[in-house]
């Protein structure tokens, strides 16, 4: 694993020309007072490449767990630069912009006008403090070419108190990544536990700050722990993410407008709008994502070329109340598990209409788990499913299977999240028939951190056993990589032997194989 590398402010200038990028400031006058020597605590990132730009962004933040990470409430010009070389000899786009109080100083660049296909390398300054880390991202093919090779990682579900984000240093390691998916729960609300003491079934490895978070500066200052860890920051700086949410970027297993505490939805859209705002901004999104009161619109596409069309979608914002209560009033049998949006009409006449393509591939990157999983006990005669997973919503289910169906598609791959486990399975034609016909191929990739070091395929034997739709089921912390091309979509299933100390190793668990032509896994 490469070490990750700090270069002080006169490296930085001396290895990427930094003087031409602060000598436009100048003219600009600022506050009376500077920032300090590193408004730049938080990284950089960028995301959702298209063929001729991405999103740059940053937060200015010197003293990121002070109150406004130590900024002063003003507005603060912001200098950035694209080039095409990591000394930026080559500078092909720059400008300035402002980093406003309002959103916690951050910024986001939309990035117009580059070539599609291509690395090319981005950085930030503000007048009398130093110049940014670099980060690297690529354009999309263009939307009429067939590229020859994508390269995509999976990962999320980080929460900081249950382990070390060396997972995160690994996936920057990958060579060729065109894009990686977060699928959610980036960061986690709940109060901070002492080290040393159990909560429930853990034991914390580090600590979070304060107590459960409500306020929009409760959220910020969460945001700001998770992202001063060095090794997330590496991943951010090495490659563009299509970032989503799950339910911990705001609270457990919340739905639409229901949380799980039974709070009043006029109560919870007040926690809900300040949670997502905080989102928008820590994330490399486009202003088509930005929060609104009446929230935001985090479902969009991505095309890339005529090989890969990627649905990044929203299975919170629009759900239904999950049945049962999320499955506290019980008994809770299966025909009860019917809540009946899980996508919301708009979004799900959205993604039936962009179905309609020609592309290779079509990735749905989501959230939860979409295939049954009948979770009973090893020693259990009835089966049991999940109302928070698509399990609780089978008639949304039925419906997104039509969809497949309708458009005559065997080329669909579901990535999701949440679950904290590698699985790797394919979704039935049929819930009553999860050994038949087969419509969909779906890779739940492992957590980063969340449920610690795991307990790999130990006493999960019955899983397998109760499921014939799965080829992997193992309790382990890790990410995937997908590694696309016309004639076939390899995943590679990648573990940890640990990450509940520092300096954890990645190994490759598995790798599957699909083509185009029939949703079916085969070993690679």
């Amino acid at each position: 694993m490469k070490p990750i590398i700090r270069m002080d402010r006169r490296d930085l200038i001396k290895a990427a020309g930094g003087i031409a990028l602060l000598a436009g400031f100048a003219r600009t006058p600022l506050f009376a007072q500077a920032l300090g020597a590193n408004p730049f605590t938080l990284g950089v990132a960028a995301g959702d490449p298209w063929p001729d730009g991405f999103v740059i962004w940053t937060r200015l933040a010197p003293r990121p767990l002070e109150e406004h990470g130590g900024m002063p409430t003003a507005h603060v010009p912001v200098r950035w630069e694209v080039a095409e070389d990591e000394g930026f000899a080559r500078v092909v786009r720059k400008g300035e912009t402002m980093a406003l109080p309002e959103l916690a100083h951050s910024v986001h660049v939309e990035v117009e006008g580059l070539q599609p296909h291509r690395p090319y390398w981005y950085r930030f300054a503000v007048a009398g403090s130093d110049v940014s880390p670099v980060g690297m991202a690529r354009t999309a093919p263009a939307r009429d070419a067939l590229a020859q090779r994508l390269r995509i990682g999976v990962a999320g579900c980080q929460h900081y108190e249950m382990g070390f984000y060396d997972a995160w240093a690994h996936l920057a390691d990958e060579p060729d990544l065109d894009l990686i998916f977060h699928y959610g729960d980036y960061i986690y609300e709940g109060a901070g536990t002492p080290p040393g003491q159990a909560a429930a079934t853990w034991t914390p490895v580090r600590q979070h700050i304060g107590n459960e978070i409500y306020s929009i500066e409760d959220y910020r200052r969460r945001y700001a722990q998770y992202k001063s860890d060095p090794a997330l920051q590496a991943a951010h700086a090495a490659c563009a993410f299509a970032a989503s949410f799950d339910d911990h970027e705001i609270d457990n297993n919340w739905a639409g407008d229901f949380d799980q505490d039974g709070t009043s939805p006029a109560i919870f859209a007040l926690r809900r709008y300040a949670g997502l705002q905080a989102w928008y901004e820590h994330m490399p999104v486009r202003k088509a994502q930005f929060p609104t009161t009446g929230g935001l619109t985090a479902y969009r596409r991505l095309d890339y070329g005529r090989l890969l069309r990627t649905h990044v979608l929203d299975t919170r914002s629009y759900r239904s109340d999950q049945p049962c209560n999320d499955g506290k009033i019980t008994p809770c049998p299966t025909q009860a598990h019917n809540a009946p949006e899980m996508l919301g009409k708009a979004q799900e006449a959205w993604l039936d209409a962009g179905l309609g393509n020609q592309a290779t591939w079509n990735l749905l990157a989501q959230q939860v788990i979409v295939m049954p999983v009948d979770f009973r006990a090893s020693d259990a005669a009835e089966a049991r499913f999940a109302t928070d997973l698509w399990d609780g919503y089978r008639p949304a289910r039925a419906r997104l299977i039509e969809s497949i169906r309708k458009h005559d598609l065997t080329n669909v791959i579901i990535a999701t999240g949440d679950h904290h486990r590698h699985l790797v399975g394919s979704v039935p034609e049929s819930d009553d028939r999860p050994d038949g016909r087969k419509v969909a191929v779906e890779f739940q990739a492992a957590s980063i951190t969340s449920n610690g070091n795991g307990k790999g395929e130990a006493g999960l034997e019955h899983m397998m056993r109760n499921n014939p739709h799965f080829a992997l089921y193992t309790d382990r912390r890790g990410y995937q990589l997908f590694d696309i091309t016309a004639k076939e979509w390899t995943t590679s299933v990648k573990v940890m032997d640990q990450v509940e100390k520092p300096g954890g190793k990645i190994t490759t668990l598995a790798k599957y194989a699909v083509t185009p032509d029939a949703p079916v896994l085969h070993h690679a």
